[in-house]
């Protein structure tokens, strides 16, 4: 992903000027990563490595996630609505 895209991500989503790592800005940054991938494996079937890749990618945004949700259930649900995850 190019730096110019995470920046705009990170501009996006972050809870005040100086955010680059909050929980809000990692998932965001992660929805687009596996976007991405998601869009390569359909391409390339047989790309098991990238796979492998796109699941782990999977796992990290479902612990963020989890961890935003018992920190703060209102920003969950917004950011999940906002970046159209199913939940």
């Amino acid at each position: 992903m190019e730096k110019a895209v995470k920046e705009a991500i990170r501009k996006e989503y972050q809870r005040h000027e100086k955010d680059t790592g909050s929980s809000e800005v990692q998932i965001a940054i992660l929805t687009r990563r596996v976007e991405n991938l998601t869009e390569h494996l359909k391409l390339h079937r047989k790309d098991h490595s990238s796979r492998y890749g796109l699941i782990k990618m999977v796992s990290e945004r479902r612990r963020l996630l989890n961890y935003l949700k018992s920190r703060n259930e209102s920003q969950y649900q917004a950011l999940i609505k906002r970046l159209k995850l199913r939940r």
